[in-house]
C-alpha cells in the first residue's frame, strides 16, 4: 500500500533530510485516527503539486509528529487540463460528484447554477455548500494519494460558463442527444479542455445556444442516460485515457 498523504501549509525551504513537523488537525488525523507509528512511511504535500516523502521520526501525544524527509516528489501541471462545469445536483450528490471527480483525476470544479437547478447557492446556505465541495475535494485529493488537488471554482452564472467555454481548447456539453460521441472527438494534446454537466431537469435549449455560441457542442458519453453526479466522473474518465495522462 502506498504512504499515506497528509496536508500541509507550505513545503517552502524543505529539502531532503529537513525534520517537518505535523501538527494540528493533520496531525490528529495521523496520530490518533491512522496511528502511524515511528518508521512508518508517510508524505506530506502542499496540494499545490510539491510533496515530501519520509519517515515518521516520532509521535508527541494526540496530535503531533516529526517526520523526516528523504525525497521531494513533484506532480507536474497535467496537459490538457480537464475542468468540469458541474450543475448543482439535489441533496449530498454535489460532495458526491466532487469526490469521484477528484479521485479519478479532474484538475478543476467550477459548480455551476443551472436555470433548471433545484438546489440554490445563495447566502450563508450557499457559503456553507461551497466549504464542502472544496473540503471533500480535499480529503478526496489525499485518499487518492494526489499531490495537486482540484480547484473548486465559485459558482458561476450560465453567462460566466459561456466565458469560460469561449477559451478552451476543446468545450463540450454532456447531452444524451448529441450528434457526435465524446469518445471519438478530436482533442487537444495540451491546453485546456472544458466539459459542462448539466442538472437533473437538463441543459435548457437558452443554454444550450449560448454554449454553442461559445464554441461548445453537444455530445453524448453512451447509450445510457448518467446522473449528474456520475457523468462528470464517467467523461474524466475518458478523456484521461484518450489523451494519454492515463498511460
Amino acid at each position: 500500500m502506498t504512504a499515506p498523504v497528509f496536508l500541509v501549509d507550505s513545503l517552502e525551504g524543505v529539502t531532503a533530510g529537513s525534520a517537518v513537523t505535523l501538527d494540528g488537525p493533520e496531525g490528529r488525523h495521523a496520530v490518533s485516527v491512522r496511528r502511524l507509528q515511528p518508521g512508518e512511511e508517510i508524505v506530506l504535500t502542499d496540494g499545490l503539486g510539491r510533496g515530501a516523502a519520509g519517515v515518521v521520526l516520532r509521535t508527541e501525544g494526540k496530535d503531533r509528529l516529526e517526520v523526516e524527509v528523504r525525497d521531494l516528489p513533484v506532480e507536474t501541471e497535467p496537459a490538457p487540463r480537464i475542468t468540469v462545469v458541474q450543475a448543482l445536483p439535489k441533496g449530498d450528490r454535489g460532495e458526491l460528484a466532487v469526490e469521484t471527480m477528484t479521485e479519478t483525476g479532474v484538475d478543476e470544479v467550477v459548480p455551476w447554477q443551472a436555470a433548471r437547478c433545484i438546489t440554490q447557492w445563495k447566502g450563508e446556505r450557499g457559503a456553507k455548500s461551497q466549504a464542502k465541495w472544496r473540503a471533500t475535494a480535499r480529503e478526496a485529493g489525499k485518499q487518492s494519494r494526489r499531490l495537486r488537488f482540484p480547484e473548486v471554482a465559485d459558482a458561476a452564472t450560465t453567462k460566466q460558463v459561456a466565458a469560460l467555454l469561449a477559451t478552451a481548447d476543446f468545450a463540450a456539453v454532456l447531452h444524451e442527444e448529441g450528434a457526435e460521441p465524446l469518445a471519438t472527438a478530436e482533442l487537444p494534446g495540451e491546453g485546456s479542455i472544458v466539459l459542462v454537466v448539466g442538472p437533473e431537469g437538463g441543459v435548457s435549449p437558452e443554454e444550450l445556444a449560448a454554449f454553442a455560441e461559445a464554441g461548445a457542442k453537444p455530445y453524448r458519453l453512451g447509450r445510457s442516460v448518467l446522473r449528474t453526479s456520475t457523468a462528470g466522473t464517467a467523461a474524466t474518465a475518458l478523456l484521461l485515457g484518450r489523451t494519454g495522462r492515463w498511460g
